[in-house]
């Protein structure tokens, strides 16, 4: 188990990370989301214990590794590390970077380092390398690269992997197959993944657990499903999901939008640090949209991108500008059509006064 307490760090003058507090279980899978320069890769950093915090405590197990006046290193911590840039040697084969860790981790188990070979093979084939071990990274695409990478820190089979963006680098179809393969790792080795991401999907698609930061700042923790559906600030309701805020005045339970003051909203489960700001988050898909002979919001249509299984569309409603997902089943309308919207779930639908 991983544990933070109030801990923060700064660069001079500057605060990157603000009284994190934050616990870790064995065997979960915890993303670290995130915009740039929110402070995602400090907190990673100060896990590995490549520094130390400015204040507060980090605990792996309940000893104490990390404090103002105390640093573990890196190399005395049940860790693996794989990194955006593969950081692999150009001179060392596939095996070479397999067995190099079983040689210096000094959690290795003794069996593994009496048969480093058989570890080896056994890991290779985990990550689908059997057949590489003898090419060097100059001969290897940028996904059997990341699979070296992913191999090299799983292969003494830390506690914790800390994992910095590894799948950026690749195209958008072999990180759609390097999640899957993570997903599989992870429940083969059960090990504590801290994941760090600015990719809303690859933390949707593979974490238990989310934690959404900003500025330095934890906004929120949750499960995918919680972060998604029911956010708790205004920056994970817009971050996560793009959710179209619409601003207005909430009074005994209903939603009344600032340009439509005519109409009111039932409750759909908001936040209520998300009413007291006056914001009413809608998701692109919970929008249904008709003709400007519906009932609804009325609009124009600004851009129009046709996605395979979804059109999206940008509709300014009086100043705002809203963005709408729809099935490409439904009515395709063009730039500067005028057209209504309104709730799509039946419960959620608009009430008219």
């Amino acid at each position: 188990m991983i544990q933070l307490h109030d801990v923060s760090k700064q660069y001079g003058s500057f605060t990157a990370l603000h009284s994190v507090n934050l616990t870790m279980k064995h065997g979960e899978f915890t993303a670290i989301l995130g915009p740039s320069g929110c402070g995602k890769t400090t907190l990673l950093k100060l896990l590995a214990g490549f520094m130390e915090p400015t204040s507060g405590e980090i605990q792996m197990d309940g000893s104490l590794v990390a404090s103002k006046h105390q640093l573990i290193p890196p190399e005395k911590r049940n860790i693996g590390m794989v990194f955006q840039s593969f950081a692999l040697w150009p001179h060392m084969t596939v095996y070479d970077h397999i067995v190099f860790p079983l040689r210096h981790h000094r959690h290795t188990q003794d069996e593994w380092k009496k048969d480093m070979v058989a570890r080896v093979q056994h890991v290779l084939k985990m990550v689908g390398l059997d057949q590489l071990f003898d090419r060097y990274p100059s001969e290897l695409s940028g996904g059997q690269k990341q699979r070296v990478a992913l191999a090299r820190a799983i292969a003494p089979l830390p506690d914790i992997l800390l994992m910095d963006e590894p799948l950026s680098a690749l195209d958008v179809e072999l990180r759609m197959d390097m999640r899957t393969e993570i997903q599989r790792i992870h429940r083969e080795t059960k090990a504590c993944i801290v994941y760090v991401t600015h990719d809303q999907g690859e933390a949707l698609a593979m974490a238990d657990k989310i934690v959404v930061m900003n500025k330095g700042k934890i906004e929120q923790i949750g499960s995918p499903e919680d972060i998604y559906t029911k956010p708790e600030t205004a920056f994970v309701a817009s971050f996560v999901g793009k959710c179209n805020m619409v601003k207005g005045k909430w009074e005994e339970g209903r939603f009344t939008p600032r340009a439509f003051p005519w109409e009111t909203w039932p409750d759909i489960g908001v936040a209520e640090s998300l009413k007291q700001e006056g914001f009413c988050p809608v998701r692109p898909e919970q929008w249904a949209m008709a003709d400007e002979s519906g009932e609804g919001l009325k609009g124009t249509v600004l851009s129009v991108q046709y996605q395979g299984k979804e059109v999206h569309y940008v509709i300014e409603v009086e100043e705002e500008k809203w963005t709408v997902h729809q099935s490409i089943f439904s009515r395709r309308y063009q730039a500067g059509d005028t057209v209504s919207l309104a709730v799509k779930a039946a419960e959620q639908q608009p009430v008219f006064v």
